[in-house]
């Protein structure tokens, strides 16, 4: 089996880590536009992972129906009107090598064809803002924030008591960094439309305004 990956230098890192079933040829581009490249044969390729947060729906069609699992951790399938070849990841950074991955889909024979021929486990979610874990650890950031804000303790303490005290693999603002804080509030801002205990903390928005 053949697939293209469309990663940044850090993700597509994330996903060679993670161990492949012999047989499984991957084949990284690094921008949209080589989407487009006419020295690529396309009826090699049995799916597609696009694991930028943004995609140029002029490159759909290169496509065809093959399946393809993109980075969407905020929008929902739905929301974004994507033909229904289309499942949907969280491809934030430190999820992608996740033991157990996430996906909405309708789809679910073909993805678990693909996952089996991969070798990879994932669990089927609710197309939902968030997904599962994106949404957990969102609030969980948002929640150091607020302690920070009320003065409980500083960043690094924060990080150190998480670590040892839930064996996280990181502190919450750790990765707050490590996944980019301003896709954590955007997730928030989404969540929170529907959902008051996703009210982002006053010190998050502080931070990214003075950044």
């Amino acid at each position: 089996m053949q697939i293209m990956v469309l990663a940044d230098a850090v993700i597509e890192q994330e996903f060679r880590n993670k161990k492949l079933n012999q047989g499984i040829k991957v084949i990284f581009i690094e921008n949209q536009s080589s989407l487009l490249n006419n020295e690529i044969n396309y009826d090699n390729i049995d799916s597609f992972f696009l694991l930028e947060e943004a995609i140029n729906k002029d490159t759909y069609r290169v496509f065809g129906t093959k399946p393809v699992f993109i980075n969407s951790t905020i929008h929902t399938l739905s929301e974004l009107d994507l033909p229904g070849n289309f499942n949907r990841i969280n491809g934030w950074s430190t999820f992608i090598n996740r033991d157990i991955w996430e996906i909405a889909t309708s789809h679910k024979e073909i993805v678990n064809t693909i996952f089996q021929k991969m070798g990879w486990k994932y669990i089927t979610v609710a197309d939902e803002p968030g997904l599962v874990s994106a949404r957990i650890i969102s609030m969980i950031i948002n929640e150091a924030y607020f302690a920070l804000g009320e003065g409980v303790s500083s960043k690094d303490e924060i990080d150190i008591a998480m670590k040892l005290g839930t064996n996280y693999p990181y502190g919450p603002f750790e990765w707050a960094k490590k996944i980019g804080l301003k896709k954590v509030y955007s997730l928030l801002q989404k969540l929170s439309e529907t959902n008051n205990s996703y009210t982002i903390a006053p010190e998050m928005k502080n931070e990214l305004l003075t950044d």
